[in-house]
Protein backbone atom coordinates (compact mmCIF):
# COMPACT_ATOMS: atom_id res chain seq x y z
CA UNK A 1 0.00 0.00 0.00
CA UNK A 2 2.72 2.60 0.79
CA UNK A 3 4.29 1.98 -2.63
CA UNK A 4 0.93 2.36 -4.36
CA UNK A 5 0.26 5.58 -2.46
CA UNK A 6 3.69 6.96 -3.39
CA UNK A 7 3.14 6.08 -7.06
CA UNK A 8 -0.31 7.71 -7.03
CA UNK A 9 1.07 10.89 -5.48
CA UNK A 10 3.95 10.97 -7.97
CA UNK A 11 1.52 10.56 -10.87
CA UNK A 12 -0.67 13.37 -9.51
CA UNK A 13 2.34 15.70 -9.20
CA UNK A 14 3.46 14.83 -12.71
CA UNK A 15 0.03 15.61 -14.16
CA UNK A 16 -0.03 18.93 -12.33
CA UNK A 17 3.38 19.81 -13.71
CA UNK A 18 2.24 18.99 -17.26
CA UNK A 19 -0.94 21.07 -16.86
CA UNK A 20 1.04 24.00 -15.47
CA UNK A 21 3.54 23.84 -18.34
CA UNK A 22 0.76 23.75 -20.91
CA UNK A 23 -1.00 26.68 -19.25
CA UNK A 24 2.20 28.73 -19.26
CA UNK A 25 2.63 27.99 -22.95
CA UNK A 26 -0.94 29.04 -23.71
CA UNK A 27 -0.42 32.27 -21.76
CA UNK A 28 2.75 33.01 -23.71
CA UNK A 29 0.88 32.63 -26.99
CA UNK A 30 -2.07 34.66 -25.83
CA UNK A 31 -0.33 37.34 -23.78
CA UNK A 32 -1.03 38.28 -20.17
CA UNK A 33 -1.73 41.98 -20.58
CA UNK A 34 -5.00 41.81 -22.52
CA UNK A 35 -7.03 42.42 -19.38
CA UNK A 36 -4.49 44.48 -17.44
CA UNK A 37 -5.63 47.57 -15.48
CA UNK A 38 -4.75 51.10 -16.52
CA UNK A 39 -1.31 52.20 -15.29
CA UNK A 40 -1.21 53.49 -11.70
CA UNK A 41 -4.96 53.08 -11.26
CA UNK A 42 -5.79 50.17 -8.94
CA UNK A 43 -7.18 51.11 -5.53
CA UNK A 44 -8.55 47.67 -4.60
CA UNK A 45 -6.63 44.46 -5.28
CA UNK A 46 -8.17 41.01 -4.91
CA UNK A 47 -5.43 38.49 -4.26
CA UNK A 48 -6.02 34.95 -5.51
CA UNK A 49 -3.06 32.56 -5.47
CA UNK A 50 -4.95 29.31 -6.05
CA UNK A 51 -5.10 26.89 -8.96
CA UNK A 52 -8.22 26.47 -11.16
CA UNK A 53 -9.68 23.82 -8.84
CA UNK A 54 -10.58 26.58 -6.38
CA UNK A 55 -11.91 29.11 -8.89
CA UNK A 56 -15.34 28.85 -7.26
CA UNK A 57 -13.92 30.91 -4.39
CA UNK A 58 -13.27 33.97 -6.55
CA UNK A 59 -16.12 33.45 -9.03
CA UNK A 60 -18.78 34.14 -6.41
CA UNK A 61 -17.29 37.61 -5.95
CA UNK A 62 -17.53 38.59 -9.63
CA UNK A 63 -20.85 40.41 -9.25
CA UNK A 64 -19.92 42.55 -6.22
CA UNK A 65 -16.45 43.29 -7.67
CA UNK A 66 -17.89 44.38 -11.02
CA UNK A 67 -20.27 46.76 -9.23
CA UNK A 68 -17.46 48.12 -7.04
CA UNK A 69 -15.24 48.64 -10.09
CA UNK A 70 -17.73 51.15 -11.48
CA UNK A 71 -16.62 53.65 -8.82
CA UNK A 72 -13.36 52.28 -7.35
CA UNK A 73 -10.75 50.70 -9.70
CA UNK A 74 -10.38 46.99 -8.94
CA UNK A 75 -7.99 44.30 -10.20
CA UNK A 76 -7.66 40.59 -9.40
CA UNK A 77 -4.06 39.43 -8.84
CA UNK A 78 -3.43 35.85 -9.98
CA UNK A 79 -0.40 33.60 -9.36
CA UNK A 80 -1.37 30.42 -11.27
CA UNK A 81 -1.14 30.22 -15.11
CA UNK A 82 -4.20 27.98 -15.34
CA UNK A 83 -6.22 30.37 -13.23
CA UNK A 84 -5.04 33.31 -15.30
CA UNK A 85 -6.24 31.63 -18.49
CA UNK A 86 -9.69 31.14 -16.99
CA UNK A 87 -9.96 34.68 -15.64
CA UNK A 88 -8.88 36.22 -18.93
CA UNK A 89 -12.09 34.79 -20.39
CA UNK A 90 -14.55 35.30 -17.56
CA UNK A 91 -13.49 37.84 -14.93
CA UNK A 92 -15.49 41.09 -15.18
CA UNK A 93 -12.68 43.28 -13.78
CA UNK A 94 -9.03 43.71 -14.84
CA UNK A 95 -6.65 40.84 -14.10
CA UNK A 96 -2.93 40.91 -13.27
CA UNK A 97 -0.65 37.88 -13.67
CA UNK A 98 2.06 37.87 -11.00
CA UNK A 99 3.58 34.42 -11.12
CA UNK A 100 6.88 35.51 -9.52
CA UNK A 101 7.36 37.60 -6.40
CA UNK A 102 9.16 40.15 -8.58
CA UNK A 103 5.96 40.52 -10.62
CA UNK A 104 4.02 41.09 -7.41
CA UNK A 105 6.47 43.73 -6.25
CA UNK A 106 6.21 45.56 -9.58
CA UNK A 107 2.41 45.60 -9.33
CA UNK A 108 2.43 46.94 -5.75
CA UNK A 109 5.02 49.57 -6.66
CA UNK A 110 3.03 50.83 -9.66
CA UNK A 111 -0.47 51.12 -8.20
CA UNK A 112 -1.86 53.20 -5.27
CA UNK A 113 -3.48 50.20 -3.62
CA UNK A 114 -5.60 51.10 -0.64
CA UNK A 115 -7.10 47.69 0.15
CA UNK A 116 -6.24 44.10 -0.76
CA UNK A 117 -9.06 41.57 -0.37
CA UNK A 118 -8.45 37.87 0.31
CA UNK A 119 -11.08 35.22 -0.42
CA UNK A 120 -9.27 32.29 1.22
CA UNK A 121 -6.40 31.35 3.53
CA UNK A 122 -3.83 30.25 0.96
CA UNK A 123 -0.33 30.21 2.44
CA UNK A 124 0.85 32.43 -0.43
CA UNK A 125 -1.33 35.22 0.96
CA UNK A 126 1.65 36.15 3.10
CA UNK A 127 3.64 37.03 0.00
CA UNK A 128 1.17 39.87 -0.57
CA UNK A 129 0.66 40.70 3.09
CA UNK A 130 4.30 41.67 3.49
CA UNK A 131 3.51 44.99 1.81
CA UNK A 132 2.41 47.78 4.12
CA UNK A 133 0.75 51.14 3.44
CA UNK A 134 -2.48 49.38 2.53
CA UNK A 135 -5.12 47.43 4.43
CA UNK A 136 -5.24 43.66 4.12
CA UNK A 137 -8.86 42.50 4.44
CA UNK A 138 -10.18 38.96 4.69
CA UNK A 139 -13.56 38.58 2.94
CA UNK A 140 -13.69 34.76 2.70
CA UNK A 141 -15.63 32.85 0.05
CA UNK A 142 -18.80 32.12 1.96
CA UNK A 143 -20.56 32.14 5.30
CA UNK A 144 -20.89 28.98 7.40
CA UNK A 145 -20.50 27.46 10.85
CA UNK A 146 -17.55 25.31 9.78
CA UNK A 147 -14.42 25.47 11.93
CA UNK A 148 -12.70 27.27 9.05
CA UNK A 149 -14.80 30.32 9.92
CA UNK A 150 -13.17 30.79 13.32
CA UNK A 151 -9.54 30.10 12.50
CA UNK A 152 -6.98 32.14 14.39
CA UNK A 153 -5.69 33.22 10.97
CA UNK A 154 -8.24 36.04 11.09
CA UNK A 155 -5.73 37.88 13.27
CA UNK A 156 -3.20 38.03 10.44
CA UNK A 157 -5.37 40.55 8.55
CA UNK A 158 -5.89 44.20 9.36
CA UNK A 159 -9.63 43.80 8.96
CA UNK A 160 -12.32 41.25 8.07
CA UNK A 161 -15.68 41.62 6.36
CA UNK A 162 -18.20 39.22 7.92
CA UNK A 163 -21.82 38.48 7.13
CA UNK A 164 -23.60 39.49 10.34
CA UNK A 165 -24.29 38.85 14.01
CA UNK A 166 -23.80 35.09 13.79
CA UNK A 167 -20.28 35.50 12.40
CA UNK A 168 -19.37 37.99 15.11
CA UNK A 169 -20.65 35.65 17.81
CA UNK A 170 -18.62 32.75 16.41
CA UNK A 171 -15.42 34.78 16.37
CA UNK A 172 -16.03 36.19 19.85
CA UNK A 173 -16.44 32.68 21.25
CA UNK A 174 -13.13 31.40 19.85
CA UNK A 175 -10.58 34.16 19.26
CA UNK A 176 -8.67 35.61 22.20
CA UNK A 177 -7.92 39.32 22.35
CA UNK A 178 -9.61 40.09 19.03
CA UNK A 179 -11.46 43.40 18.94
CA UNK A 180 -14.54 42.71 16.81
CA UNK A 181 -15.69 46.33 16.84
CA UNK A 182 -12.51 47.70 15.29
CA UNK A 183 -11.40 44.75 13.17
CA UNK A 184 -14.63 43.51 11.57
CA UNK A 185 -17.43 45.00 9.49
CA UNK A 186 -20.76 43.26 8.86
CA UNK A 187 -21.77 43.44 5.20
CA UNK A 188 -24.37 40.68 4.77
CA UNK A 189 -24.12 38.55 1.63
CA UNK A 190 -23.54 40.89 -1.35
CA UNK A 191 -23.27 37.93 -3.72
CA UNK A 192 -27.01 37.34 -3.28
CA UNK A 193 -27.65 40.68 -5.00
CA UNK A 194 -25.91 39.42 -8.13
CA UNK A 195 -27.26 35.92 -8.67
CA UNK A 196 -26.85 35.24 -12.37
CA UNK A 197 -27.98 32.81 -15.04
CA UNK A 198 -31.30 31.50 -16.31
CA UNK A 199 -32.80 28.07 -15.64
CA UNK A 200 -32.07 25.42 -18.30
CA UNK A 201 -35.67 24.19 -18.36
CA UNK A 202 -39.12 25.47 -19.22
CA UNK A 203 -41.06 26.20 -16.01
CA UNK A 204 -43.68 23.60 -15.12
CA UNK A 205 -45.32 22.13 -12.01
CA UNK A 206 -42.39 19.96 -10.91
CA UNK A 207 -40.90 20.64 -7.48
CA UNK A 208 -37.27 21.68 -8.01
CA UNK A 209 -34.80 20.24 -5.51
CA UNK A 210 -31.22 21.49 -5.45
CA UNK A 211 -28.76 18.93 -4.10
CA UNK A 212 -25.45 20.70 -3.48
CA UNK A 213 -23.03 18.44 -1.59
CA UNK A 214 -19.53 19.43 -0.58
CA UNK A 215 -16.33 17.43 -1.15
CA UNK A 216 -15.09 14.63 1.09
CA UNK A 217 -12.75 16.82 3.13
CA UNK A 218 -9.08 16.32 3.93
CA UNK A 219 -9.45 15.20 7.58
CA UNK A 220 -12.10 13.55 9.75
CA UNK A 221 -13.08 16.83 11.45
CA UNK A 222 -14.02 18.23 8.02
CA UNK A 223 -15.71 15.08 6.66
CA UNK A 224 -18.97 16.81 5.72
CA UNK A 225 -19.43 15.37 2.22
CA UNK A 226 -22.63 13.34 1.73
CA UNK A 227 -22.50 11.97 -1.82
CA UNK A 228 -21.40 8.49 -0.75
CA UNK A 229 -23.57 8.31 2.39
CA UNK A 230 -26.76 10.18 1.43
CA UNK A 231 -26.53 11.25 -2.17
CA UNK A 232 -27.24 8.11 -4.12
CA UNK A 233 -30.30 7.21 -2.01
CA UNK A 234 -31.85 10.66 -1.93
CA UNK A 235 -31.35 11.27 -5.65
CA UNK A 236 -32.82 7.86 -6.50
CA UNK A 237 -35.89 8.58 -4.35
CA UNK A 238 -36.48 11.98 -5.95
CA UNK A 239 -36.01 10.64 -9.48
CA UNK A 240 -38.55 7.90 -8.84
CA UNK A 241 -41.49 10.22 -8.09
CA UNK A 242 -41.88 11.80 -11.52
CA UNK A 243 -42.89 15.07 -9.84
CA UNK A 244 -39.46 16.35 -8.81
CA UNK A 245 -36.66 17.94 -10.81
CA UNK A 246 -33.16 17.46 -9.37
CA UNK A 247 -30.42 20.03 -9.82
CA UNK A 248 -27.18 18.35 -8.78
CA UNK A 249 -24.35 20.78 -8.10
CA UNK A 250 -21.42 18.99 -6.41
CA UNK A 251 -18.39 20.76 -5.01
CA UNK A 252 -15.72 20.95 -7.75
CA UNK A 253 -13.25 19.10 -5.53
CA UNK A 254 -15.56 16.11 -5.02
CA UNK A 255 -13.52 12.92 -5.22
CA UNK A 256 -10.09 14.53 -5.47
CA UNK A 257 -8.83 12.55 -2.46
CA UNK A 258 -11.21 9.60 -2.12
CA UNK A 259 -11.80 7.35 -5.17
CA UNK A 260 -14.93 5.87 -3.54
CA UNK A 261 -16.40 9.34 -3.18
CA UNK A 262 -15.61 10.00 -6.84
CA UNK A 263 -17.38 6.78 -7.84
CA UNK A 264 -20.47 7.76 -5.82
CA UNK A 265 -20.51 11.11 -7.61
CA UNK A 266 -20.26 9.39 -10.98
CA UNK A 267 -23.16 7.11 -10.05
CA UNK A 268 -25.35 10.11 -9.24
CA UNK A 269 -24.44 11.71 -12.58
CA UNK A 270 -25.27 8.48 -14.39
CA UNK A 271 -28.63 8.19 -12.60
CA UNK A 272 -29.58 11.71 -13.71
CA UNK A 273 -28.61 10.96 -17.30
CA UNK A 274 -30.63 7.73 -17.27
CA UNK A 275 -33.70 9.52 -15.86
CA UNK A 276 -33.47 12.24 -18.52
CA UNK A 277 -33.14 9.63 -21.25
CA UNK A 278 -36.29 7.90 -20.00
CA UNK A 279 -38.22 11.18 -19.69
CA UNK A 280 -36.65 14.14 -21.56
CA UNK A 281 -39.22 16.52 -20.03
CA UNK A 282 -37.88 15.76 -16.55
CA UNK A 283 -35.06 18.24 -17.05
CA UNK A 284 -32.79 16.98 -14.29
CA UNK A 285 -29.52 18.95 -14.24
CA UNK A 286 -25.94 18.06 -13.47
CA UNK A 287 -24.62 21.56 -12.94
CA UNK A 288 -20.90 22.26 -13.26
CA UNK A 289 -21.18 25.84 -14.49
CA UNK A 290 -19.19 28.77 -13.10
CA UNK A 291 -22.30 30.77 -12.21
CA UNK A 292 -23.91 30.31 -8.82
CA UNK A 293 -27.23 31.93 -8.10
CA UNK A 294 -30.01 30.70 -10.35
CA UNK A 295 -29.74 27.29 -8.67
CA UNK A 296 -30.43 28.78 -5.24
CA UNK A 297 -33.15 31.11 -6.45
CA UNK A 298 -34.99 28.55 -8.61
CA UNK A 299 -35.04 25.62 -6.17
CA UNK A 300 -38.19 25.07 -4.13
CA UNK A 301 -36.09 23.12 -1.62
CA UNK A 302 -32.31 22.82 -1.26
CA UNK A 303 -30.40 19.93 0.27
CA UNK A 304 -26.85 20.81 1.24
CA UNK A 305 -24.01 19.54 3.38
CA UNK A 306 -22.39 21.60 6.11
CA UNK A 307 -20.71 24.17 3.90
CA UNK A 308 -21.08 27.73 2.70
CA UNK A 309 -23.94 26.51 0.50
CA UNK A 310 -26.15 26.24 3.59
CA UNK A 311 -25.73 29.94 4.17
CA UNK A 312 -25.93 30.91 0.51
CA UNK A 313 -29.33 29.25 0.55
CA UNK A 314 -30.19 30.81 3.91
CA UNK A 315 -29.56 34.23 2.37
CA UNK A 316 -32.33 33.46 -0.15
CA UNK A 317 -34.74 32.69 2.70
CA UNK A 318 -36.24 29.53 1.21
CA UNK A 319 -36.61 25.97 2.64
CA UNK A 320 -33.57 23.73 3.02
CA UNK A 321 -32.45 20.43 4.50
CA UNK A 322 -28.94 19.85 5.83
CA UNK A 323 -27.28 16.44 5.68
CA UNK A 324 -25.88 15.24 8.99
CA UNK A 325 -22.32 13.84 8.63
CA UNK A 326 -21.87 10.13 9.28
CA UNK A 327 -18.32 10.43 10.60
CA UNK A 328 -18.55 10.94 14.39
CA UNK A 329 -15.36 13.02 14.27
CA UNK A 330 -16.89 15.61 11.94
CA UNK A 331 -16.88 18.97 13.70
CA UNK A 332 -20.51 20.15 13.83
CA UNK A 333 -21.09 23.43 15.64
CA UNK A 334 -24.77 23.47 16.63
CA UNK A 335 -24.64 26.72 18.57
CA UNK A 336 -25.95 28.64 15.55
CA UNK A 337 -28.36 27.81 12.75
CA UNK A 338 -27.27 24.18 12.68
CA UNK A 339 -28.78 23.77 16.14
CA UNK A 340 -32.22 24.39 14.59
CA UNK A 341 -31.59 23.04 11.09
CA UNK A 342 -33.83 20.53 9.36
CA UNK A 343 -31.38 17.62 9.45
CA UNK A 344 -31.35 14.74 6.97
CA UNK A 345 -29.52 11.66 8.25
CA UNK A 346 -28.08 8.96 6.01
CA UNK A 347 -30.78 6.59 7.28
CA UNK A 348 -33.52 9.08 6.38
CA UNK A 349 -32.14 9.83 2.92
CA UNK A 350 -34.36 7.21 1.31
CA UNK A 351 -37.39 9.04 2.78
CA UNK A 352 -36.30 12.41 1.42
CA UNK A 353 -39.55 12.99 -0.50
CA UNK A 354 -41.53 13.13 2.74
CA UNK A 355 -39.00 15.52 4.26
CA UNK A 356 -39.07 17.79 1.22
CA UNK A 357 -42.86 17.98 1.31
CA UNK A 358 -42.85 18.86 5.01
CA UNK A 359 -40.40 21.78 4.85
CA UNK A 360 -42.39 23.21 1.94
CA UNK A 361 -45.65 23.36 3.88
CA UNK A 362 -44.76 23.71 7.59
CA UNK A 363 -45.43 27.32 8.71
CA UNK A 364 -43.43 26.90 11.90
CA UNK A 365 -40.37 25.85 9.92
CA UNK A 366 -40.73 28.89 7.68
CA UNK A 367 -40.97 31.31 10.62
CA UNK A 368 -37.89 29.78 12.22
CA UNK A 369 -36.02 30.11 8.92
CA UNK A 370 -36.83 33.82 8.66
CA UNK A 371 -35.47 34.42 12.16
CA UNK A 372 -32.16 32.78 11.29
CA UNK A 373 -31.88 34.69 8.02
CA UNK A 374 -31.95 37.98 9.95
CA UNK A 375 -29.44 36.69 12.50
CA UNK A 376 -26.91 35.66 9.86
CA UNK A 377 -27.34 38.35 7.21
CA UNK A 378 -29.28 41.27 8.65
CA UNK A 379 -31.33 43.20 6.11
CA UNK A 380 -31.59 41.04 2.97
CA UNK A 381 -33.50 43.65 0.96
CA UNK A 382 -32.00 43.50 -2.57
CA UNK A 383 -29.07 45.90 -2.92
CA UNK A 384 -28.48 46.55 0.78
CA UNK A 385 -25.58 44.10 1.18
CA UNK A 386 -23.85 45.41 -1.95
CA UNK A 387 -24.03 48.96 -0.60
CA UNK A 388 -22.63 47.84 2.75
CA UNK A 389 -19.73 46.10 1.02
CA UNK A 390 -18.92 49.07 -1.18
CA UNK A 391 -19.22 51.55 1.70
CA UNK A 392 -16.86 49.44 3.84
CA UNK A 393 -14.25 49.32 1.05
CA UNK A 394 -14.50 53.05 0.35
CA UNK A 395 -14.06 53.87 4.05
CA UNK A 396 -10.91 51.76 4.26
CA UNK A 397 -9.44 53.26 1.10
CA UNK A 398 -10.08 56.75 2.48
CA UNK A 399 -8.52 55.77 5.80
CA UNK A 400 -5.45 54.48 4.00
CA UNK A 401 -5.14 57.78 2.14
CA UNK A 402 -5.41 59.69 5.42
CA UNK A 403 -2.54 57.66 6.90
CA UNK A 404 -0.47 58.12 3.75
CA UNK A 405 -1.04 61.90 3.74
CA UNK A 406 -0.10 62.18 7.41
CA UNK A 407 3.06 60.16 6.79
CA UNK A 408 4.03 62.42 3.87
CA UNK A 409 3.52 65.48 6.07
CA UNK A 410 5.74 64.03 8.80
CA UNK A 411 8.42 63.18 6.25
CA UNK A 412 8.27 66.66 4.71
CA UNK A 413 8.51 68.19 8.15
CA UNK A 414 11.59 66.18 9.07
CA UNK A 415 13.18 67.03 5.73
CA UNK A 416 12.52 70.74 6.29
CA UNK A 417 14.05 70.59 9.76
CA UNK A 418 17.12 68.81 8.40
CA UNK A 419 17.60 71.33 5.62
CA UNK A 420 17.25 74.19 8.13
CA UNK A 421 20.08 72.68 10.15
CA UNK A 422 22.27 72.22 7.07
CA UNK A 423 22.15 68.40 6.76
CA UNK A 424 19.99 65.80 5.05
CA UNK A 425 17.83 63.36 7.02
Amino acid sequence: MPLATDLSQAWTLARRAVRSRRARGALQRRGVTARAPRPASVRVAVYFADSPVNLYQIRQWYGPLAALNETVPVAVVVRSPGTMLALLDECPVPVVYARQVADLEAFVEEHPIGVTLYVNQNAKNFQMMRYGRQWHVFVNHGESDKMYMTTNQFKAYDHAFVAGDAARERLASVLWDYDLDTRTTSIGRPQADHFAGGTPWTPDDRTVVLYAPTWEGDRPAAAYGSIATHGRSLVASLLATGRHRVVYRPHPRSGVLDPAYRRAHEQVVAALAEANAADPAAGHVHDEGPELGWQLAAADVAITDISAMVYDRLAVGRPLLVTRPVDPEADVDERGYLGSAEWLTATDAVDVVERVDRVLTDEGARADLERWVRHYFGDTTPGVATRRFEDAVVRLVARRDEYAAAEEQRTAGRRGEAQGQGWEA
